[in-house]
């Protein structure tokens, strides 16, 4: 089988991008049902496409197989998510498909699902098949909700995920400041910024002039702006005043409605939540810092969503990163704790 093109991996099967659109490669012999087109064009957009065929496909029938499952789960299920979640989903569903297609759901034993987690395991790595089995459990969830199986085949600790090490880079104030030595104006006021709002590299590469009001800075959180859909609003603070000039300054010649923009005025996040551009000019200047200066380990634009969050009190960094628990931004905070020792004098 020809290896799919980059902008295709992750998408359903039979499915590709092109020319602005998603497309869909009829099977042979189904063209009546697809207007006797061979490849038929499905929409502008994820949600469109996917409204698209759904209308075209029928699951009136039992979904028996994997297959299927996984088919009426990419359709109905994963537009609804997040374009980075849409994107990984689509590739864990092409590794599933890969071994569970010909399956009857019925059949599928956790064994079965072990022995995919260590093959998967020692192939792409513990992260990519925790993932997989993420995807694969939601599916069998599904499944029982669309009257395919009548029990969970992983619940209750039958199938267990890889153990996986939480990351704990700290980035060290000196080691933020040696790495700016070598940024270009463009990346320090990028750092700057988002040293102030901590808001993750999406919403950053999001924010246009529009946002920016005179009650503040308003940003709507793109992982949660299916479910929550609230805005959050930084009240402009000098600090914040000045961060933002810094970056509008640096493109007077151009027209955006973008704050963070190419020099053609373009976004650097596309549509998918992909930032290719972006993550190019950060990957050059980690390269020129562990080079140029006394910067010796990488960090990442991640690390310093962090770092935002260990520098401040545990309710400011929960706010500050917009997260539900505590539990997950304590995961965040990894600057080391101070802990005097206790007071005992030796004999």
């Amino acid at each position: 089988m020809r290896k799919r093109n980059p902008e295709n991996v992750g998408l359903p099967s039979r499915w590709r991008f092109t020319r602005n659109a998603y497309y869909y490669q009829v099977p042979p012999g189904k063209e009546a049902n697809w207007d006797n087109k061979k490849t038929f064009k499905l929409g502008k957009t994820y949600a469109e496409a996917a409204a698209v065929w759904a209308e075209r496909l029928s699951w009136t029938e039992s979904c028996n197989l994997m297959s299927q499952l996984f088919d009426r789960y990419s359709v109905e299920v994963v537009p609804h998510k997040a374009a980075a979640t849409r994107r990984s989903n689509g590739i864990s569903i092409k590794r599933l498909k890969g071994v569970f297609s010909d399956s009857p759901a019925k059949l599928v034993e956790p064994q079965h699902i072990y022995q995919y987690r260590d093959a998967c395991t020692k192939k792409n790595g513990p992260v990519s098949a925790n993932r997989d089995l993420e995807v694969l459990s939601h599916v069998f969830t599904k499944a029982i909700e669309w009257g395919v199986i009548g029990t969970h085949p992983m619940t209750d600790k039958k199938v267990v995920k890889n153990k996986s090490q939480k990351r704990d880079r700290y980035v060290e104030d000196w080691e933020l400041k040696e790495a700016l030595k070598v940024c270009s104006p463009f990346l320090t006021a990028y750092i700057n910024l988002k040293m102030l709002l901590g808001v993750r590299k999406g919403d950053m590469l999001s924010i246009k002039l529009s946002d920016i009001k005179d009650d503040g800075l308003h940003i709507k959180p793109r992982k949660t702006a299916s479910t929550t859909g609230k805005k959050k609003v930084y009240p402009l603070t000098p600090e914040l005043e000045s961060a933002i000039a810094e970056i509008k300054s640096l493109h007077k010649k151009v027209k955006s409605v973008w704050l963070f923009h190419t020099r053609k005025g373009q976004p650097y996040i596309k549509e998918d939540g992909q930032a290719s551009g972006f993550d190019s000019v950060w990957r050059r200047m980690m390269n020129k810092a562990l080079k140029e200066t006394k910067l010796s380990e990488r960090f990442t634009e991640h690390d310093l969503r962090a770092k935002v969050a260990s520098d401040t009190d545990a309710q400011h960094a929960r706010d500050l990163l917009d997260h539900s628990t505590d539990t997950m931004t304590d995961k965040y905070r990894r600057k080391a704790r101070v802990v005097e020792p206790a007071k005992w004098k030796a004999k």
